[in-house]
This record gives structure tokens, C-alpha cells and sequence, in this order.
């Protein structure tokens, strides 16, 4: 695999709390049918105002105030710490950055906070192109994320590697022609990632997996 393309929210970082949290005060806030925490699990990859939308029966307006309110308490709600990396991504991303492959970011997550997090957690000095949600026309599960990244590197589809935790990102991957991986750990459950090329539990099985693959 020359490159591999990377999900954030459930793949690297752990956002699980801190979005479940920030999705039932926006619910709160708008007066909007309670709905359980299961279910805005089940919204994360999508973008915020179709993931809002899923929940219940909305206009597309509705749906961006939704959108607007979230990204108002998610500012809040994002302190310093709530958003852990997942085990051994770090070094992980460090060993593949070594052994000379391409590595990027896809996410469905706006790109002020993704970069933030990037930042934070001393990531960004590996990651050679991040596409989020608002650089491309169709979001997840549409491919124009992958291939926004193929074309910015100038790799081919079948050098290249989607790993994400949901169905959205799998589906992404494979309409791009992309070989794909599932993570167990993040929102997905094991029965929706079936469809991917392969499936690891723990971040780190990537080296061994994508060595495989060379």
C-alpha cells in the first residue's frame, strides 16, 4: 500500500463521549424528540445535518440548525483531554510514516476541529493531505474524498488503503476502488464492517496487515 487513508472520529481519535454528549444537548436545546444514545452513535461518519436528519424526520433547514447549535456546544464541550488517541496509533502512524507511506486523513468532521485535534495530538507532521467534510462536493459514503486525496498525490486506486470504523467509510472506499479496512474499537459494530477487505481490533495490526499487503 503506497497510501492510506484515514478516518478520524472512532479511528484515531476517541470522540464517542464527547459527540453523544454534544448531540443530546443540541436535542435538548431545540426541543427535538429525545432520542437514545445508541442511536447518535449510530449518525457518526455522516456529515452533522444528515446525521441530525437520520434521527428524525426534519427539514434540511432544521437540519442545519441543528448543525449550527452542535458546532456552538461542541466548543464547549471539546476541552483540553477529551478527545484521547486510541492505542497505538502514535506509534503506529510513526512506523508507516518511516517505512515511506503516504499517509491522509478523510473525515466527515469540519476542518477547523480536525486540525485542531491534529495538532494537539502531534500528528500533523505525518499526515500529507486532509480532506474534510466541506472540501468536497458529496460527503461519505460518496468516494470524492478518496479520490480528492488520489489525485493530490497521484497514487492509484489500488495502491491505496481506506481505514474507518464505519459503513460510511468502507462504502467510501470501495466506490473509489480502493481496498479497505475496518476498525472493531470505534462506532461501527463488527456485523457493519463486514463488507471491508479486512478488519483489525487494535490500530497497531495495521503495520502487520499493510505489510502483508506489499
Amino acid at each position: 500500500m503506497k497510501t492510506i487513508i484515514l478516518d478520524f472520529d472512532g479511528t484515531l481519535g476517541d470522540t464517542r463521549a464527547v459527540i453523544v454528549k454534544t448531540m443530546q444537548q443540541t436535542i435538548a436545546e431545540l426541543g427535538l424528540p429525545q432520542r437514545s444514545d445508541a442511536e447518535c452513535v449510530a449518525t457518526i461518519g455522516l456529515p452533522l445535518h444528515e446525521g441530525f436528519r437520520s434521527l428524525m424526520p426534519m427539514t434540511e433547514e432544521m437540519g442545519q440548525r441543528c448543525a449550527d447549535v452542535y458546532r456552538r456546544l461542541f466548543d464547549v464541550n471539546n476541552v483540553p483531554g477529551a478527545v484521547p488517541m486510541f492505542p497505538h496509533v502514535r506509534e503506529t502512524i510513526e512506523e508507516l510514516h518511516g517505512r515511506g507511506v503516504t499517509l491522509t486523513i478523510a473525515s466527515s468532521r469540519g476542518r477547523d476541529t480536525l486540525l485542531g485535534f491534529l495538532r494537539d495530538m502531534k500528528l500533523e507532521q505525518y499526515i500529507s493531505r486532509v480532506v474534510a467534510v466541506s472540501d468536497v462536493e458529496h460527503a461519505k459514503p460518496a468516494p470524492d474524498m478518496v479520490l480528492d486525496i488520489l489525485r493530490y498525490v497521484g497514487c492509484r486506486a489500488d495502491e491505496a488503503l481506506v481505514v474507518g470504523d464505519t459503513v460510511f467509510d468502507i462504502e467510501m472506499g470501495r466506490r473509489a476502488g480502493a481496498k479497505t479496512c475496518g476498525v472493531t474499537y470505534g462506532n461501527g459494530t463488527r456485523e457493519s464492517l463486514e463488507g471491508a477487505d479486512f478488519l483489525i481490533d487494535d490500530f497497531g495490526e495495521l503495520l502487520m496487515k499493510t505489510k502483508n499487503e506489499e
